[in-house]
């Protein structure tokens, strides 16, 4: 059975490579962001315990997943249960990249045109990674990818 988390910054890859895997393997696939961040103006995480009983819920439901985010709190809730890991750790001028050719994500934002106009924020962001330290860092996926005793491997390029 196949249980596999991914994680990086943002723009390393991250959905891409799960919805691949999801389709190879037939795995149902959960995007972090989709619990942990409440529906609120302005928006703000979802408490923990919230988070925790939807990601609960998910794999009740699923008995093969790929699960995907930047949040190394919600992803630790669920490194009992995976076997496989998937850190990309690409450079930050990689992931730059990437988030200036994303597509429109359309469960995100409601146009393309919203979607651009957060790009400067969230290049700002994605330069951060490094630097930061909070559950999103480099230093937090670091941490997380180092305990994980399960199948695991890091890629360093989206190739």
């Amino acid at each position: 059975m196949k249980k596999i988390l991914i994680f990086g910054n943002s723009g390393s890859g991250k959905s891409t490579h799960a919805k691949k895997l999801a389709k190879q393997h037939q795995l149902a696939h959960l995007d972090l962001d989709t619990v942990a961040w409440q529906v609120t103006t302005p928006v703000a995480r979802m408490p923990i315990e919230e988070s925790h009983r939807l990601l609960d819920s998910f794999t009740k439901e699923n008995d093969e997943w790929v699960i995907e985010g930047c949040y190394a709190d919600l992803l630790a809730l669920l490194t009992p249960q995976a076997n496989e890991m998937v850190y990309l750790n690409l450079p930050v001028d990689d992931c730059v990249s990437n988030a200036k050719a994303r597509p429109w994500e359309s469960h995100k934002y409601d146009s393309k045109e919203a979607q651009d106009a957060n790009l400067p924020m969230l290049i700002d962001w994605i330069t951060q990674y490094p630097l930061r330290d909070d559950t999103y860092s480099q230093r937090a996926h670091q941490q997380l990818f180092d305990g994980f005793t399960g199948d695991k491997k890091m890629m360093v390029s989206n190739g």
